[in-house]
């Protein structure tokens, strides 16, 4: 297991919670079973924090020799996160590939930060005003760029849920509930797969589905109950990553965090609802899985426990080495 990276230094700078924005209708929060008590120590029971907004200064140890750096980071809406000090993590993780989802942009941005740092980016946008999209952003200048879910039977309804960029050594693809959404999940299971079968992949995103009961604070009151956490949605992430036997010639997929983190129970989405942060009570949707094939190559994945208040989710980083992306060694 590769070392801990040392945290950045916690400091609110606000004592108000951010308790006006929340997940869509489907994706919301339910109480059941929330006996935790909010933690005075600044830790939940689970050990992350329960700060309500970001730390004031941010700064993160530089990415490992010979490694790049992604990110991937659900942030409910674009303008809202860049009045909360979405440029300041940015600025100080300074990855080469950021994926963010819950973009909410009706057209291309012109953000300075993201503009400044990243030579090539692309938005997808919803069809639906002010709702869903998915921005994939690179310092590395892509070999082609798709928006598009082939397969998929209505385009408008996959606009803004999926950017894929093909590099020399792999394909990076973004998406958002790919899973959850059942008129979604057929197509974008045959697509990852095929993709896969012509260079590894790496799948990252808010993919709005809790695989285990260890990647929820109250699975069993939420189980078959809640969206993200279904039989359907749980099985149809499991049979990507361990397709059955009757699809022989698909390879593997591996949450990689979860392979890294066995035994913990963090998570990356905590409602602004029920004080569910204060009493670390929430959700692990927003992760990195990557073709088995290229596993060994990731040097740390990590979830930023810390940066939250920005945003209802945290971002997940990962650093693998560069020549899984880049075809250069």
């Amino acid at each position: 297991m590769p070392p801990k990276r040392k945290a950045s230094t916690i400091e609110s700078n606000s004592d108000h919670d951010h308790d006006t924005a929340s997940k869509p209708e489907a994706k919301k929060f339910k109480g059941k079973g929330a006996q935790e008590s909010p933690d005075t120590t600044g830790k939940a029971a689970n050990g992350q924090p329960t700060n309500k907004v970001p730390p004031v200064h941010i700064s993160f140890p530089a990415r490992a020799e010979g490694t790049l750096r992604l990110v991937t980071w659900n942030i409910c809406g674009l303008a809202a996160a860049q009045k909360k000090g979405f440029k300041y993590y940015v600025e100080a993780e300074d990855p080469d590939i950021l994926v963010l989802t819950e973009t909410k942009v009706n057209s291309d941005p012109q953000d300075g930060t993201l503009n400044s740092r990243f030579g090539y980016r692309t938005w997808a946008i919803s069809d639906k005003k002010s709702y869903s999209g998915t921005a994939a952003l690179s310092k590395y200048k892509p070999l082609s760029v798709s928006t598009d879910l082939p397969g998929h039977p209505d385009p408008s309804l996959v606009n803004g849920r999926i950017v894929t960029l093909e590099f020399q050594a792999c394909y990076v693809a973004g998406a958002e509930d790919p899973i959850g959404e059942k008129h979604l999940e057929p197509a974008f299971t045959t697509y990852i797969r095929d993709l896969d079968k012509k260079k590894p992949v790496i799948w990252m995103g808010d993919l709005n589905v809790a695989p285990t009961a260890q990647d929820l604070a109250n699975p069993k009151p939420n189980w078959n109950k809640t969206p993200g956490y279904t039989k359907d949605e749980t099985e149809a992430f499991k049979h990507i990553l361990d397709p059955p036997e009757c699809e022989e010639k698909s390879g593997k997929f591996v949450d990689i965090w979860r392979q890294r983190h066995s035994d913990d129970r963090h998570y990356t989405y905590f409602s602004y609802r029920f004080n569910c942060r204060a009493k670390g009570i929430g959700w692990r949707l927003d992760m990195f899985v990557v073709s088995e094939r290229i596993a060994e190559k990731v040097k740390m994945c990590e979830i930023r426990s810390e940066i939250y208040g920005v945003s209802d989710h945290v971002p997940v980083i990962m650093e693998i080495e560069s020549d899984v992306i880049t075809g250069m060694s």
